[in-house]
Protein backbone atom coordinates (compact mmCIF):
# COMPACT_ATOMS: atom_id res chain seq x y z
CA UNK A 1 0.00 0.00 0.00
CA UNK A 2 1.12 3.50 -0.73
CA UNK A 3 2.06 5.90 2.02
CA UNK A 4 0.64 9.36 1.32
CA UNK A 5 -0.50 12.23 3.56
CA UNK A 6 -3.45 11.40 5.77
CA UNK A 7 -2.88 7.66 5.96
CA UNK A 8 -2.65 6.01 9.39
CA UNK A 9 0.71 6.51 11.01
CA UNK A 10 1.50 9.83 9.33
CA UNK A 11 1.55 13.27 10.91
CA UNK A 12 -1.31 14.53 8.73
CA UNK A 13 -3.38 11.48 9.66
CA UNK A 14 -2.81 12.25 13.32
CA UNK A 15 -3.70 15.93 12.82
CA UNK A 16 -6.93 14.94 11.05
CA UNK A 17 -7.93 12.62 13.91
CA UNK A 18 -7.10 15.18 16.59
CA UNK A 19 -9.05 17.89 14.76
CA UNK A 20 -12.04 15.52 14.53
CA UNK A 21 -11.88 15.06 18.30
CA UNK A 22 -11.56 18.78 19.01
CA UNK A 23 -14.47 19.75 16.76
CA UNK A 24 -16.69 16.98 18.14
CA UNK A 25 -15.95 17.90 21.76
CA UNK A 26 -16.49 21.58 20.96
CA UNK A 27 -19.85 20.80 19.41
CA UNK A 28 -20.90 18.73 22.40
CA UNK A 29 -19.73 21.36 24.89
CA UNK A 30 -21.46 24.18 23.06
CA UNK A 31 -24.75 22.31 22.84
CA UNK A 32 -24.66 20.79 26.33
CA UNK A 33 -24.19 24.19 27.99
CA UNK A 34 -27.56 25.42 26.73
CA UNK A 35 -30.65 25.12 28.91
CA UNK A 36 -33.13 23.73 26.38
CA UNK A 37 -31.24 21.46 24.00
CA UNK A 38 -33.01 18.37 25.34
CA UNK A 39 -36.35 19.72 24.06
CA UNK A 40 -35.23 19.10 20.47
CA UNK A 41 -34.59 15.57 19.24
CA UNK A 42 -32.16 16.77 16.58
CA UNK A 43 -29.96 18.42 19.20
CA UNK A 44 -29.93 15.25 21.31
CA UNK A 45 -29.02 13.29 18.18
CA UNK A 46 -26.20 15.76 17.52
CA UNK A 47 -24.75 15.17 20.98
CA UNK A 48 -25.01 11.39 20.57
CA UNK A 49 -23.46 11.50 17.09
CA UNK A 50 -20.62 13.79 18.15
CA UNK A 51 -20.01 11.55 21.17
CA UNK A 52 -19.60 8.57 18.88
CA UNK A 53 -17.43 10.68 16.58
CA UNK A 54 -15.20 11.66 19.48
CA UNK A 55 -14.77 8.08 20.71
CA UNK A 56 -13.98 6.75 17.22
CA UNK A 57 -11.57 9.56 16.39
CA UNK A 58 -9.85 9.42 19.78
CA UNK A 59 -9.18 5.69 19.49
CA UNK A 60 -7.80 6.15 15.97
CA UNK A 61 -5.75 9.17 17.07
CA UNK A 62 -4.13 7.01 19.76
CA UNK A 63 -3.41 4.32 17.13
CA UNK A 64 -2.02 6.95 14.76
CA UNK A 65 0.17 8.43 17.49
CA UNK A 66 1.50 4.99 18.39
CA UNK A 67 2.23 4.17 14.75
CA UNK A 68 3.81 7.59 14.19
CA UNK A 69 6.11 7.28 17.21
CA UNK A 70 7.07 3.69 16.34
CA UNK A 71 7.45 4.55 12.63
CA UNK A 72 5.07 1.75 11.67
CA UNK A 73 2.57 1.79 8.85
CA UNK A 74 -0.96 0.67 9.67
CA UNK A 75 -1.62 -0.64 6.18
CA UNK A 76 -2.97 -4.07 6.98
CA UNK A 77 -5.90 -4.59 4.53
CA UNK A 78 -8.22 -5.87 7.27
CA UNK A 79 -7.38 -2.92 9.52
CA UNK A 80 -7.81 -0.42 6.69
CA UNK A 81 -11.17 -2.02 5.81
CA UNK A 82 -12.26 -1.51 9.42
CA UNK A 83 -11.13 2.12 9.26
CA UNK A 84 -13.06 2.63 6.02
CA UNK A 85 -16.31 1.23 7.40
CA UNK A 86 -15.98 3.09 10.70
CA UNK A 87 -15.11 6.38 9.03
CA UNK A 88 -17.99 6.16 6.56
CA UNK A 89 -20.50 5.24 9.29
CA UNK A 90 -19.42 8.07 11.58
CA UNK A 91 -19.26 10.49 8.65
CA UNK A 92 -22.82 9.64 7.63
CA UNK A 93 -24.11 9.96 11.20
CA UNK A 94 -22.26 13.25 11.71
CA UNK A 95 -23.60 14.78 8.51
CA UNK A 96 -27.16 13.69 9.32
CA UNK A 97 -26.94 15.08 12.85
CA UNK A 98 -25.37 18.36 11.75
CA UNK A 99 -27.94 18.83 8.99
CA UNK A 100 -30.90 18.05 11.26
CA UNK A 101 -29.58 20.40 13.92
CA UNK A 102 -28.94 23.11 11.35
CA UNK A 103 -32.53 22.80 10.17
CA UNK A 104 -33.88 23.15 13.70
CA UNK A 105 -31.53 26.05 14.39
CA UNK A 106 -32.70 27.92 11.29
CA UNK A 107 -36.32 27.18 12.14
CA UNK A 108 -35.85 28.32 15.73
CA UNK A 109 -33.88 31.48 14.92
CA UNK A 110 -35.26 32.77 11.64
CA UNK A 111 -38.64 31.25 10.92
CA UNK A 112 -40.25 31.14 14.36
CA UNK A 113 -38.50 34.31 15.57
CA UNK A 114 -38.56 32.78 19.03
CA UNK A 115 -34.91 33.15 19.90
CA UNK A 116 -35.02 35.76 22.61
CA UNK A 117 -31.96 34.45 24.38
CA UNK A 118 -29.03 35.57 22.27
CA UNK A 119 -26.39 33.51 24.07
CA UNK A 120 -28.33 30.25 23.75
CA UNK A 121 -28.98 30.78 20.05
CA UNK A 122 -25.32 31.56 19.48
CA UNK A 123 -24.41 28.30 21.20
CA UNK A 124 -26.78 26.39 18.91
CA UNK A 125 -25.14 27.98 15.88
CA UNK A 126 -21.63 27.33 17.21
CA UNK A 127 -22.45 23.70 17.94
CA UNK A 128 -23.80 23.14 14.44
CA UNK A 129 -20.79 24.89 12.86
CA UNK A 130 -18.37 22.73 14.85
CA UNK A 131 -20.34 19.61 13.92
CA UNK A 132 -19.97 20.50 10.23
CA UNK A 133 -16.24 21.08 10.71
CA UNK A 134 -16.00 17.68 12.38
CA UNK A 135 -17.84 16.17 9.44
CA UNK A 136 -15.49 17.82 6.93
CA UNK A 137 -12.45 16.33 8.66
CA UNK A 138 -14.01 12.86 8.93
CA UNK A 139 -15.05 13.06 5.28
CA UNK A 140 -11.45 13.78 4.31
CA UNK A 141 -10.29 10.82 6.42
CA UNK A 142 -12.97 8.62 4.87
CA UNK A 143 -11.86 9.43 1.35
CA UNK A 144 -8.20 8.89 2.21
CA UNK A 145 -8.98 5.51 3.78
CA UNK A 146 -11.04 4.48 0.76
CA UNK A 147 -8.23 5.58 -1.55
CA UNK A 148 -5.72 3.64 0.54
CA UNK A 149 -7.89 0.52 0.40
CA UNK A 150 -8.35 0.84 -3.36
CA UNK A 151 -4.58 1.30 -3.85
CA UNK A 152 -3.88 -2.02 -2.12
Amino acid sequence: MKDFPGTPGTLTGLVLRISQCIFAVGSIASMATTNNFFNFTAFCYLIASMGLQFIWSFVLAVLDAYAFVRKKALHNPVLVSLFVVGDWVTATLSLAAASASAGITVLYLNDLKSCNLGVECSKYQMSVALAYLSWVTIAISSLIMLWLLAAA
